[in-house]
């Protein structure tokens, strides 16, 4: 397997297919999951003709479970230790939630200042602030972020359970057919990670106030999201990061879950596709 070392020690893994001339497509994975989540992107784009990259956050899937650096900083810094390590140029970055602020604050803070970055794609994601504040008085109050902490330090495996089958896909829905092959393979990412890197990474996803990083970002974005997302508010997420954004296309698809990428693969990897072409 492949690995990075960074500065700190943590040892992150990742994996890199294709052509290395090909332009590059790096994803980001969302919480509580890893690199895996994006196979059906990574096949799809990979048989376009890209190079893809994907890693696992710290503390995730086969990354090392290091106690410290559960942060977005930490997070994009790891990114750009991959970045750096492949020497990858003229790169997408595609981020789905908790990947979605780390796609935003590599490409603030790291991509775009070193000119190594073409365009982005935020999926479902979480920028530019989840949580309810006197200033963000629309978002999700921290109690319901406290209730998260609460059941993954309970009783991990069964937390992961009821959120794969409930709201993550929709699979909640009236009339929604649950696919339980999804489902395990989510909780089988879920549990590869580290217990402490998920309980702290609560904090960075619905914490982390990225509206500067939002800002300082001027290379094409694709912003996407479900209107039917029960785990990030598509209004106090796509909408705003569109709002903040200075270069960005927004498409919304009614009715899709948070897990869009998953269950409606065959819609949005073509979409993507498309920005990407364009």
């Amino acid at each position: 397997m492949s690995f990075v070392t960074t500065e700190d020690g943590a040892e992150i893994y990742y994996k890199d297919w294709g052509p290395r001339d090909a332009q590059p497509i790096m994803f980001h994975h969302g919480w509580p999951l890893s690199a895996d989540d994006w196979d059906a992107q990574m096949l799809f784009f990979l048989g376009k003709g890209f190079r893809v990259v994907a890693s696992d956050r710290r503390g995730h899937g086969r990354s090392s479970q290091i106690g410290t650096g559960h942060d977005m900083d930490h997070y994009a810094s790891d990114a750009n230790a991959v970045v750096e390590h492949l020497d990858l140029r003229n790169a997408v970055h595609i981020g789905h939630s908790t990947g979605g602020g780390q796609v935003a604050r590599y490409v603030a803070q790291y991509g775009e200042p070193q000119g190594r970055v073409a365009k982005a794609v935020l999926v479902s994601s979480v920028p530019p602030l989840m949580v309810q504040t006197d200033a963000n008085p629309e978002g999700t109050p921290v109690s319901v972020f406290d209730g998260f902490r609460s059941a993954l330090a309970a009783n991990r495996a069964e937390f992961y359970q009821a959120v794969a089958s409930g709201p993550f896909y929709g699979f909640n829905r009236p009339g929604v057919d649950v696919s339980e092959p999804v489902v395990a393979n989510w909780w089988r990412q879920g549990m590869m990670g580290s217990a402490l890197a998920h309980y702290e990474g609560i904090k960075a996803f619905s914490e982390t106030d990225q509206t500067e990083d939002l800002k300082a970002i001027s290379v094409p974005v694709l912003v996407t999201q479900g209107d039917d997302d029960q785990v990030v508010p598509y209004k106090d997420a796509s909408l705003k990061q569109h709002e903040l954004l200075s270069n960005s296309t927004l498409k919304i698809y009614e009715g899709y879950p948070h897990g869009m990428l998953t269950v409606h693969a065959d819609v949005i990897n073509p979409d993507i596709l498309a920005f990407i072409q364009q």
